[in-house]
């Protein structure tokens, strides 16, 4: 059941990292709003990296944002948490791999192999919260400008980029819990007769 359990663990935090990288490329994480008066036929979206526009015959148009010090502080706040939780996804990823029960790549005792996909399960956990921070904080601050009435720029609405992110989290999350509950399953049980 713990050999299971473990497995479902690491596939959801792969589909986790999977979908934490669609996430950061992603160019939509905010999106023009079509609820303002003024109709025109171009709209525009944002991401992490990049701004772009596109017009009704289809084309699309992108720039990457110029400078990092020029971007609002939130922006760069998200890019680090991103960056850093697809960096903490991929080392949990190798290192519930190598934790796994049906793994066998030297001779480590159960114990040792407990405390590598604890370490694993957790790490997967905060690669998730990292990712919802973000992708929260940046949810936020669209609605906030959405809904200011002084706010004198575009308005812009929550894009597929954020779901995805908040899709990657909840995997990350419950991958992690899952690879943790198992090394509590496999300490619990009764040690194999001899």
């Amino acid at each position: 059941m713990a050999v299971g359990l473990q497995v479902v663990g690491l596939v959801l935090g792969v589909l986790s990292w999977c979908l934490q990288s669609s996430c950061t490329s992603s160019k939509t994480w905010k999106v023009s709003s079509h609820a303002e008066s003024v109709t025109t036929s171009q709209s525009q979206f944002e991401g992490l990296w990049m701004s772009c526009a596109a017009n009704s015959l289809g084309s699309i148009q992108c720039s990457r944002f110029k400078t990092v010090l020029g971007l609002p502080a939130h922006l760069q706040v998200c890019r680090a948490l991103i960056v850093l939780s697809l960096l903490l996804g991929l080392a949990s990823i190798i290192i519930s791999a190598l934790g796994l029960k049906c793994t066998n790549i030297s001779r480590m005792t159960v114990e040792v192999k407990e405390r590598i996909i604890l370490s694993g399960g957790i790490m997967f956990i905060l690669s998730g919260v990292f990712t919802l921070t973000a992708v929260s904080w940046y949810a936020a601050r669209v609605i906030h400008d959405f809904y200011e009435p002084l706010y004198g720029g575009p308005r812009f609405e929550l894009g597929t980029g954020l779901y995805l992110g908040w899709g990657a989290a909840g995997l990350a999350i419950l991958g992690g819990s899952m690879l943790c509950c198992s090394c509590r399953r496999c300490s619990s049980a009764p040690p194999p007769p001899r």
